[in-house]
Order: structure tokens, then sequence, then C-alpha cells
């Protein structure tokens, strides 16, 4: 439901971290320069002079009778520095290519080799060094292994591996709600390995079919538990090295109705530390693991009355603990006082610290850095539409700091170096091309004064895009934030047509001011050459910075009330604005922004007369487990809530144009909801238009000419249904 709003609107967001994948871009560990991959050699750089070196050339990564080196996707370095792991030939498992061939390139003796003799080409998965160096575990083929890297010998961990019996990563479900790849953590002490098992031979296969690709039809099956199912039970096991013997640890619950998506090592290699939610995802318990009995310890509970996030939602990765103060405290993320806020807890749980004090969200940790007592995170309390870097004292002492400039408003994110000498700063915002610069820290000069940000932005000239920000409270006194792109020579005295873009979920927010911002990517041309008002509402429940009550207001009410909070906000729109003409309003999403665009179109026709919904919910029941009990609760306790919520429920009330679209291969909203909704229109006599597209996946994007193709037919749909072009008011009814 959210994968392709993930994918547009955290640009600058490098799927590498989304896939657990290390990015090629690393600090070094002492802040004093980084690495990166650069024409297939691996470069290392110190600050501020930028001076570089090869540490890894091309022809040192040029394999043996090979005619051109390896095409390095990513790249691991040992701890001691003396290997470096490269990760190449790579394929997609589900969302990310997080599957493929590993080789070991010996800085020592100059030598470079391939791992996982014996396994299938590109099948292993997350290789990593252990502490020692001396080994690299991986996974291939649901089983975990690992190799000696002086003598070649492969050890198989696991070997009980299936279709179904995952170990070492994760199934569909996992993967794409907690964002849960890599499965398997090395101890401190080189001396084992824990990892999940992920038993999914419960879930029920859902068969997409594929018409095209043989005479005779065949299905694709899917392991995916839907809404109200049991989900995947999952096991902690620590796996001895030397034996291959594994201890499977006693985790009090359920398996079948709790989760684990957090394990990490509790800074030991006695202890494991987990992160458990119960079904509904209300409730938090951590627990340490000893590791020899396999008995837990419950020692931090919280619960929310509606659900808790995990660190993927602010951090990009579920991975990593921090722990401080020689790992006496750790760090911990809450919402548990109304905001998103740090906290400082002692490792028995017993004490914590707030350490970001304030009404306002932080938006993403950046960096600790403890030597000297800082904790750096985004925040914007004066804009949600923003983010700009902040820092506070890692003791909980004074007030943060703001550190983004004044003058560069926008959209701030950051890359800090260990110590928070230095900073990878990029910036934007809707109407500036992203731009990149070195910084310093934390007087935030640039280290290139004659091309960062702030002489880009003195010598920019014209936007390239007449865009504005706006509030609007409507009649239930709901402030939304929403923008809006204006036609070209606007005139405020006529009358344009408006086309909505929305989403409206949990997963993603709209109104960022950051570039790429009022653009739509389904227009072929230009919308505002063409006479159309562009705009977009976040209603409650989008996860905007505004605070806790603010995002989980729409708890079991997606379809309710945020469905409601955009009519209104429209309706508030079309009395601030008068030259928008009501009679030409057009809504268009994609995934959870499809079920918003239906529902619209359904439960408010005297507002909204055209509406293009791609790849949508129809039936919240058709949806996976894990991301629909977690808001709306298990339809075994309120059933009404997903029956009032589905757009099919009210699909009767069509009045408008509707173009409905999905991908026959969508492995994440299955094509069954479009033909749910068909069923129901046809039953009630409602024309609308339908466009299937064979066996693409959610983002319709696969095969020749298919995003054309698909942008051709949106635009024009839209030109049709809803004309572009001024009016004169007193010609419009």
């Amino acid at each position: 439901m959210k994968q392709t709003l993930r994918i547009v609107f955290l640009f600058f967001i490098s799927v590498q971290l989304y896939a657990q994948i290390p990015d090629t871009f690393q600090w070094l560990p002492d802040g004093s320069g980084f690495r990166d991959a650069d024409n297939n050699e691996i470069l290392e750089v110190t600050l501020p002079g930028r001076t570089q070196k090869s540490i890894v050339t091309r022809r040192q990564l040029t394999p043996a009778g090979a005619q051109a080196p390896l095409d390095i996707r990513s790249y691991t370095m040992s701890e001691q520095g003396d290997k470096i792991l490269i990760y190449t030939n790579t394929q997609r498992v589900w969302r990310y290519d997080t599957r493929g061939d590993y080789w070991l390139y010996n800085r020592t003796n100059n030598t470079l080799k391939k791992l996982g003799r014996g396994r299938p080409e590109s099948s292993l998965m997350f290789a990593k060094f252990s502490p020692d160096g001396n080994k690299v575990a991986y996974v291939s083929e649901h089983n975990v292994y690992v190799e000696d890297l002086a003598s070649g010998e492969v050890k198989a961990l696991t070997t009980d591996g299936t279709d179904r019996v995952i170990n070492g990563t994760f199934d569909w479900v996992y993967e794409e709600e907690f964002d849960d790849r890599d499965g398997f953590r090395w101890s401190p002490d080189s001396k084992s390995v824990a990892y999940w098992q992920i038993d999914a031979r419960q879930i029920r296969n859902f068969l997409m079919i594929n018409n095209t690709d043989s005479i005779y039809a065949y299905n694709v099956p899917v392991e995916y538990p839907k809404v109200g199912q049991t989900p995947s039970p999952y096991k902690i096991g620590v796996v001895d090295i030397a034996s291959a013997t594994t201890k499977w640890m006693n985790i009090p619950g359920d398996p079948k109705n709790t989760y684990v998506p957090r394990m990490e090592w509790a800074g030991n290699a006695q202890e494991l530390v987990i992160q458990q939610l119960n079904r509904k995802q209300n409730e938090s318990r951590l627990m340490y693991l000893n590791t020899k009995n396999g008995n837990a310890d419950l020692f931090y509970t919280e619960t929310d009355a509606a659900w808790i996030d995990i660190k993927s939602r602010w951090e990009d990765t579920p991975e990593g603990w921090t722990w401080l103060n020689n790992g006496k405290e750790f760090l911990w993320v809450s919402e548990k006082d109304g905001w998103r806020h740090a906290y400082r807890i002692s490792r028995d749980g017993k004490k914590e610290t707030l350490i970001t004090k304030g009404d306002y969200d932080i938006i993403n940790p950046v960096r600790v850095d403890e030597k000297n007592g800082y904790y750096y995170f985004t925040a914007s309390p004066n804009n949600a539409t923003q983010a700009y870097l902040f820092r506070t004292r890692l003791d909980g002492k004074g007030q943060a700091e703001r550190l983004s400039p004044e003058d560069q408003k926008g959209t701030h994110v950051y890359d800090v170096s260990p110590q928070a000498k230095y900073a990878r700063h990029q910036f934007s915002n809707a109407q500036t091309r992203p731009i990149m610069e070195w910084i310093t820290l934390p007087d935030h000069k640039s280290l290139d004064p004659n091309s960062g940000v702030s002489k880009v932005l003195a010598n920019q000239g014209a936007p390239d895009i007449n865009i504005e920000f706006f509030k609007v409270t409507t009649a239930e006194g709901v402030e939304l934030d929403g923008w809006m792109v204006k036609p070209q020579n606007f005139d405020p005295t006529k009358k344009y047509p408006i086309v909505y873009f929305v989403y409206g979920e949990p997963a993603s927010s709209t109104i960022v001011d950051r570039y790429g911002t009022g653009r739509n990517r389904l227009y072929v041309g230009n919308m505002a050459n063409d006479g159309y008002i562009y705009a977009s509402l976040d209603n409650r429940g989008t996860p905007a910075p505004k605070g806790r009550e603010w995002r989980k207001a729409i708890y079991r009410k997606i379809g309710m009330i945020n469905i409601r909070d955009y009519a209104e906000g429209t309706k508030a729109m079309f009395q601030k604005y008068q030259f928008i003409d009501t009679s030409r309003v057009a809504v268009h999403g994609w995934s959870g922004g499809g079920a918003s665009t239906l529902n619209l179109m359904f439960q408010y026709p005297d507002i909204y007369q055209t509406g293009i919904a791609v790849a949508a919910i129809t039936n919240q029941l058709t949806y996976d487990n894990i991301y629909q009990e977690r808001y709306m609760g298990l339809p075994q306790e309120n059933l009404e809530d997903f029956v009032k919520g589905s757009p099919v429920t009210h699909a009767k009330n069509l009045r408008g144009n509707l173009l409905y679209i999905h991908g026959t291969g969508d492995d994440n909203v299955h094509y069954q909801n479009a033909e749910i909704l068909v069923n129901e229109l046809v039953k009630h006599n409602k024309q609308f238009q339908f466009m299937a597209y064979p066996n693409r996946t959610h983002g319709i994007r696969e095969g020749e000419g298919t995003s054309l193709h698909l942008a051709t037919l949106f635009t024009k749909f839209l030109k049709e249904h809803c004309p572009p072009g001024a009016r004169e008011a007193n010609n419009v009814k």
C-alpha cells in the first residue's frame, strides 16, 4: 500500500538504506573523511581538503580472465581494514536487490576471490565480516552459512531452510511492513551468530496468474497473510560457529500472535536484546535474552491506545541499538508524551531522561556524538512541511539549538560524520533542485563557498514552478496544510479546474517542501501551461511532524476520518479561493492514495466529478495483516470499521467519471481489488473506464512502453472529463 509513495517522496533517501545493504558512501571511523565507489573503484577522501586516493583500483577488482572490473553495488570494509567485501551481480527480492554475488578483496596479498563456493549464482544475501575479520557469514536459499577466509571452507549453520522455513532473512510481510530484510547478527566475540527463523508454512499462498508468458497460463504464488490471518511464527536462535548447533531462545508470548521486528546483541556475547510487539502492535516489550540458557528478562514496556511505531519509521532501517556510557544506557524513541522524542534509558529500564524537550517531533535522528555530549536530529517545530538540523545535550539539559541556516527554508538532509565535525548536507525546496555541499559543524560553514547552498540560492533565477503552500481550516476546526501550483498567466478573476493529488494514509505525507512536490509524473505535458490548478492537502493520520494526536487520529478510521478531512479541506478551499471552478474538480492517487481517490469520489460525489485511481485497496480485508491491523485493529473485533472505510462499500454512490488502473502482477495490493470493485460497480450499473496492465507489479513500470502508456491514458482521460483552461467567472455555474 505504501511502496509507491515511499519511492516518490523519499527521493533523498538511498534505496541502499532501505535494502539494508551498505551505502557506497561511508564515513571513516574517526570522521576525518570518507570512502565511496566511483567508476568501479573505491576511493578514500580526506576532509576538509578533499584529497583522494584509490584504495582499490579497477584493475584490482577485475577477476582473472575478465575484461572488466566488478560492478560495485555495495561494499564492506573489515574492522581491521585489510579486507573488502564487494557486492555485485545483484537480483531483486520483492522490492530491492538484496541477493547477488560477493567477492573478497584481500588488501594484504592483493587477491580477489568469489565467496560462496557451491552456492547458486546471485544467491548470497547480507554477507558480513565477523568482528575479528576471519570469517564471513551470509544467507543463501533461506539458510545461514559461514565461510572461513583463510581456508575457504564453507559451513552450513542451518540446514532446514525451505521456501517457507526462512532462516536469516524474512517473509514478504516482515520485509514489506517492518523493513526487515537482514535477519542475522554476528556476536561481538565472533563465535556465534544470532538469527531469525520465520515459519511461513501456515501462511496461505495468494495466487497471481500469468496469462501472457506462456500459451498455458500459470500461477505465481506469494505467501501473503491477509488482515485477520495469523502471522508467521518466529524463533530467535543462536548458532555456535564451531559446532553449527543452534540454541533457541525462550521468548514469552505466543509467536503466532506477536512480532519481533528488532533483535541485536546487547553489547556483549552473552545477551541479546529484542523488541516484541503484540498482534495489535500497541504494546512494545523489550527483553534481554540470555544466550546460554535462552531465558528472557523483560525490562521495559510501553503501550499506546492506537499503535507503536518502530525504528524504521524514522531511521530508514530497523537495525542497530544505540548504547551509551559503556553499555549502561541506551537511546530510545517514543511518542509517550504526545510527541516523538528521544530518551536516554538505563540498561535495566528503570531510569529514563528526556533528551529532546518541547512540543515538537524529531523527524530523523542523525548522529549521536557521545564524546562531545550531543544528539543531532532533524525537526521543524514551526513548519511541518520542512526539516532542519538541531542538536541538544545528551544529558537532557538545556534547549535544542538549530544549526541549519535561517535563510535556507525547505528540507535539509544530513549525513553527519563520527564526532560531528563534518557533514554531507543536501538541501532542496519545492522550487529548488537538490543541492549538495560539505559543511563543518556546529558552525554549518560550507567547504564549497563558491558552489554551496547559500551561493546557489543567492544566484538562482526564477523558479520553474509556481507553487505556494497554504493552510485551510475545516468546519470541524482542523487546520490542514496544502500546496497548489497555479496556471501560467494566472488571472484571479477567472475560474480554473483543480486536480488534487491524494495519499491520505499513515505511510506518507504529500505536503513536503522539497523538490518534486507539485510535479505530476503521470501527466504528459505541463499542467500549469495547460491551465490546471494542481493541489494537495494533508489530512489527519498522515505522518507529518505534528504530534501523536495528529498522526493517530486515524486509528480504526482509515477511509473515514482522512476522507472527511480531505473533503472538508476541499470545501474550505472553495470558500477561500474564488478562482477554483467547482464544476471541474478531479482527484488522483496511487495505492493508499488510490483508495482515498475512490472514497472521495464515492462518499463526496457532489465535490469530485473526476477521479483516476491506481492500484487501490478497494476492500481493506484484502490487504496484509501487519499494516492493516496496526492502523485498524483486528477484523474479528471491529469488522464494521473495515467495512465502513472500504471504497467498495460506497461504490454505489458513483456519479462522476472514474478511471481505474491496476497491474495484474501486483504482489502488494492484489489485482483482486480491481475485480472486487468492478463487480460492485457493474452490480449498480455504474459506468467507468478500466485498464489492467498484465503482469505489472505495484509500481506498474515493467514492460516496454508501460510508463508512457499509463501517463498518456491518465492525461487523455483527465483532459476529456476535466477540461483544462480558464473560464470567465460569469460563464461558470
